[in-house]
C-alpha cells in the first residue's frame, strides 16, 4: 500500500489529521490539504491515486475537487465525505464520478476499508490500461494481413497517421479491405473510445443521403414524423467512414465540403447549425481525378479529402500474401463453425494462389468459409474449392495433376511446376506451394531436382580438394 498516494482534503484540520493517521497506520502514503484551494494545488503538483474530500468547504467545495480529479489524464478514484448528507448531493457526486459517498461521523475502520477498495480498483485500472497499451502497440494492425512490401508500407503509413485527426482517402478495388483499414485507423487513434460510423454513399438518392449524413427535423419532408440525428452527429468525437464517396451527388458534395471547413452541420429542415467534431475517412473504387475532369466530382472537395491517400493493391498484385490470408481465414472460420480443420493441402493452396481473385480479399474470405463449411475432413483439399475457382485458376499445368496417382508423384510434379512457373525463384515457388523455403529445398534434394533451374542452393565454401569448377560456380 505504500506506493498508493492518498489526498485528504478537509478544511476541518483535526478531522483531516485523524483520517491521515488512520490510513497511514495501514501503510498508505497520505497528503493533507486543509482547504479546497490547497486540494486543487495538491492534485496538480503530484500523482494521486485516491482523493478523500469533504463536500462542504468554505472556499472550493468537494464537487469542484471531484471535477478537477476526473479531468486529469489519469484520474484518481474519489471518495466524497460530508456531514450534510442528502439524497440530492449523493446522486450528484456519484453522477460526477465519485466512487462512493460517506457521511460524517464515520468509523475509521470504514474509511480504511473504502480507501483500500478504491486503491485496489485504481491498481486494476492501471494494469488494464497498461495491457491495452501493450496490445495496441503489438496488435494494433493485426487484421491488416500481408508481408509484401506494398502492404508493409501501408502499415507503416497507418502507424504514422492514426494518432492524428487528418482526413484520409482510401483508394482500391471493391473487396480490397477499405473499411477494414478505416477501422484500424480509428481503433489506433485517440478517438477509439467513441463511435466508428460507416455509410455507403452508393445507390442513395440526394435527399436520403443528406438525411443520413446530416439528420433532419420533424416535418422536414413527408414521413419525417420526428427529429433524427444524422451520421455526423452520431459520430461526434469519433470517426465517420464514407464508402463509395465517388457516387455522392454534386449538391451533397457541396454541403459535405462546408461541413469539413466549418465543422458544423445543418439538419434537413433546420437553420440552426450544430457543431461536430468528427474525423472523416473516405473511400472509393473510382478514379476521382477522372471524375473531376468529367465534372462529376468537385475538385475542391477532392483536394480536401486527399490530405493523406492510401492505395490498397488488388489481391492479384500481392500473391505472396494469399497463403497468409488463407491461414488466417481458415483459423477464423474453423473456430466460428466448430470444425476440426488443421490445414490445407499444397495442391489446394497452389490453385488458390493462381486464381486471379477479381473480388479480392472479400472473395477469398468467402471462398475459405465455403470450403470450411462443406469440408468433411480435417484438411481442406481441391475438392473443397468451389468449382468456378478451380476452373478459372491460372495453373493449367497443376490442373492436370488431379488424376489419382501416387502421392509422391503428385508432390514431385507440383514442385517442378511451381519452380517452372516461378522461373526458378525458390522463394516464389515456396509461396505458391504454401511451404517454407527450407522445406522446399529439402524436397528438391529428395526428388533429385538439384541440377534443375531453381534447384541450386547456397553451399559452404569448398574444402581443399574440391573440384575447381565447383569453386568457380560458388564464387
Amino acid at each position: 500500500m505504500s506506493e498508493t498516494a492518498i489526498l485528504i482534503v478537509d478544511d476541518q484540520k483535526d478531522h483531516a489529521l485523524a483520517v491521515q493517521e488512520a490510513l497511514e497506520r495501514v501503510g498508505f502514503r497520505c497528503v493533507v490539504a486543509a482547504s479546497g484551494e490547497a486540494g486543487l494545488r495538491a492534485l496538480s503538483n503530484a500523482p494521486i491515486d485516491v482523493v478523500v474530500t469533504d463536500l462542504v468547504m468554505r472556499d472550493v467545495d468537494g464537487m469542484a475537487i471531484l471535477r478537477a480529479a476526473r479531468e486529469r489524464e489519469d484520474p484518481p478514484e474519489v471518495i466524497v465525505v460530508t456531514g450534510h448528507a442528502s439524497v440530492e448531493s449523493a446522486v450528484a457526486a456519484m453522477r460526477e464520478g465519485a466512487l462512493t459517498y460517506l457521511k460524517k461521523p464515520f468509523d475509521l475502520d470504514e474509511i480504511r476499508t473504502v480507501v483500500k477498495k478504491a486503491a485496489e480498483q485504481r491498481a486494476l485500472a492501471r494494469r488494464t490500461r497498461s495491457l491495452e497499451q501493450q496490445l495496441d502497440k503489438k496488435f494494433g494492425f493485426e487484421r491488416i494481413i500481408g508481408n509484401t512490401p506494398a502492404m508493409q508500407r501501408i502499415v507503416d503509413v497507418l502507424g504514422q497517421i492514426s494518432p492524428t485527426s487528418v482526413t484520409v482517402l482510401i483508394l482500391g478495388e471493391s473487396g480490397t479491405g477499405k473499411e477494414l483499414v478505416a477501422k484500424a485507423i480509428h481503433q489506433n487513434s485517440p478517438r477509439k473510445q467513441h463511435q466508428f460510423v460507416a455509410l455507403n454513399c452508393a445507390s442513395l438518392s440526394e435527399g436520403v443521403l443528406e438525411s443520413e449524413l446530416f439528420g433532419h427535423e420533424r416535418g422536414a419532408f413527408t414521413g419525417a414524423v420526428q427529429a433524427r440525428k444524422g451520421r455526423f452527429e452520431f459520430a461526434d468525437k469519433g470517426t465517420l467512414f464514407l464508402d463509395e464517396v465517388g457516387d455522392m451527388p454534386i449538391p451533397t458534395q457541396v454541403k459535405l465540403l462546408r461541413v469539413l471547413e466549418e465543422r458544423e452541420i445543418l439538419r434537413v429542415g433546420s437553420n440552426v447549425p450544430v457543431a461536430v467534431d468528427v474525423r472523416l475517412i473516405a473511400a472509393t473504387n473510382q478514379d476521382l481525378e477522372q471524375l473531376v475532369r468529367q465534372g462529376r466530382f468537385r475538385e475542391d472537395l477532392y483536394f480536401r479529402l486527399r490530405v493523406v491517400t492510401i492505395e490498397l493493391p488488388p489481391l492479384r498484385d500481392r500473391q505472396a500474401d494469399i497463403p497468409l490470408l488463407v491461414d488466417h481465414f481458415l483459423r477464423e472460420f474453423a473456430h466460428a463453425h466448430a470444425k476440426k480443420i488443421k490445414g490445407m493441402t499444397a495442391m489446394a493452396r497452389m490453385i488458390l494462389v493462381d486464381y486471379p481473385w477479381p473480388g479480392n480479399v472479400r472473395e477469398l474470405r468467402n471462398c475459405i468459409e465455403n470450403m470450411v463449411v462443406v469440408s468433411r475432413g480435417t484438411e481442406l483439399d481441391v475438392e473443397d474449392i468451389p468449382t468456378t475457382i478451380v476452373r478459372d485458376a491460372k495453373a493449367a499445368g497443376p490442373a492436370t495433376l488431379l488424376s489419382v496417382r501416387p502421392l509422391a508423384d503428385v508432390e514431385r510434379d507440383l514442385i517442378r511446376a511451381a519452380l517452372a512457373e516461378s522461373e526458378g525463384n525458390r522463394g516464389r515457388a515456396a509461396v505458391r506451394l504454401g511451404i517454407s523455403e527450407r522445406t522446399l529445398y529439402r524436397k528438391i534434394k529428395e526428388f533429385g531436382f538439384a541440377g534443375e533451374k531453381g534447384g541450386e542452393a547456397p553451399r559452404p565454401e569448398p574444402r581443399d580438394g574440391a573440384p575447381l569448377t565447383a569453386r568457380k560456380r560458388r564464387r
